[in-house]
């Protein structure tokens, strides 16, 4: 019974009544866990989903991202670390079956293929990735978060972006040194590679190639006083660039914008490209799914049983008056919803989703009417059902109902709804009645 309270990353499959049952591979994967390690630092339960940790890995990537928090280099390397493996199905079971020391034992590395976490990051969000033995001509791909409101992708406008790049020194152009000066090593001979000879005995000999120990095998070497001074030698400088980001109505979060060309530049290649991911925030009254727009609107019990006329306050600051007709009961739980006035549609402004209305009823306080108020309004509503009470019967009162942490059922204060059924992607949309 409190399988799912215990792991809310079940994946939920829906029945053909409608209903919904939790997969049994999911089940089975939340208990042959030995650590969790790379679940907890995602922020997601043993059992979870490969989308839930796809959707974990790019909000903490996005957020603890170099270029937004430098100081969280260490933390960027652990959450790609435990994204690689519990994304690839064979790793992620030899690591629920023996934790890390089975990845280790098991010959899989901390960062598998994958040089460091950048590759991993951009391969995640469309950075391009070199193949093994594939030259490169052109410099990689650099990925930088964008903060957003829910208002910049309903209504669409332009955010000046400052980024830091690596750009040619000027003076130098990307040579490094100053004009004139060799930069071949003057050790090896620019081969990298220096070759030793050993007298083992009359007419024997050992020759041993070894990595120059005046280049490091780069087969490059300049003295510090003839490096260029703008640059110290290293061909490149940082510079800073302002971008003008211009946001479509209708995007949505995680959205790529590439700027070609707009990337690091590396002397001999051409520069790479700049891609900006699009990192909503959360809105404190809509909540976006798909193309529409969904809010929780709090009404009286009068205004639920005789009719209503409340103010609603879109994106774009434009003022909606939402009524209801005399007659027509609002009951605890009810949705309805406002056709044309949910989300622009991405390339097609014109046309809007729906804005659905989660009603909840506020009912009165305990007391609120007299024994004889309550009389009169007995007379307003159908005649209740007589019960006549028998020696066989007990006559017991109704408690108020506290949950206890874990159990398997949570009430949601009268509400009438899981917050799991909007999210849920497979659940079928709101349509409006249209008469």
């Amino acid at each position: 019974m409190g399988g799912e309270e215990a792991c809310p990353g079940f994946q939920r499959v829906r029945t053909e009544k409608g209903g919904n049952k939790l997969s049994v591979a999911a089940h089975q994967r939340g208990k042959m866990v030995k650590e969790t390690g790379y679940y907890d630092l995602l922020g997601v339960k043993p059992c979870a989903t490969l989308d839930e940790i796809k959707r974990a890995y790019r909000r903490l990537a996005l957020k603890y991202h170099p270029d937004k928090n430098p100081s969280e280099g260490e933390r960027f390397k652990q959450i790609s670390q435990a994204y690689e493996v519990l994304s690839d199905n064979q790793k992620r079971a030899l690591y629920n079956r023996g934790g890390e020391r089975a990845m280790k034992e098991g010959g899989v590395g901390g960062r598998g293929g994958f040089e460091s976490p950048m590759d991993i990051f951009n391969m995640f969000f469309g950075g391009g990735v070199r193949m093994p033995g594939q030259p490169e001509r052109r410099g990689k791909t650099v990925v930088h978060p964008l903060s957003v409101t829910l208002e910049d992708l309903y209504s669409g406008t332009t955010r000046k972006l400052s980024v830091q790049k690596n750009v040619i020194c000027s003076k130098c152009k990307g040579c490094g040194v100053r004009d004139g000066v060799n930069r071949r090593c003057p050790k090896c001979h620019g081969t990298g590679m220096e070759f030793h000879v050993h007298q083992l005995g009359p007419s024997m000999i050992q020759q041993i190639q070894t990595m120059c120990s005046q280049c490091q095998g780069q087969g490059e070497w300049v003295r510090p006083l003839d490096r260029c001074l703008a640059c110290n030698g290293k061909r490149v400088m940082r510079e800073k660039k302002i971008l003008n980001v211009h946001l479509d109505r209708g995007m949505q979060d995680g959205q790529r914008i590439t700027f070609h060309q707009e990337g690091d530049q590396v002397p001999g290649l051409e520069p790479g490209d700049l891609v900006i991911v699009l990192d909503q925030k959360e809105h404190p009254v809509f909540q976006r799914i798909g193309s529409d727009l969904v809010m929780h609107k709090e009404i009286s019990l009068v205004d639920a049983l005789c009719g209503f006329r409340q103010v609603v306050r879109t994106l774009d600051s434009r003022t909606l008056l939402v009524s209801s007709q005399q007659g027509d009961i609002i009951r605890p739980g009810s949705v309805k919803c406002i056709p044309n006035e949910g989300m622009p549609i991405y390339r097609s402004p014109t046309q809007k989703g729906q804005l659905i209305i989660h009603f909840q009823v506020k009912f009165p306080e305990p007391g609120w009417l007299s024994p004889e108020q309550l009389r009169q309004l007995r007379t307003f509503f159908p005649p209740q059902e007589e019960v006549m009470a028998t020696e066989n019967m007990q006559e017991v009162e109704l408690s108020d109902y506290f949950s206890q942490p874990g159990h398997w059922w949570q009430p949601h204060a009268g509400d009438g709804y899981y917050k799991d059924d909007f999210e849920d992607a497979s659940h079928p949309h709101v349509q409006c009645h249209t008469s």
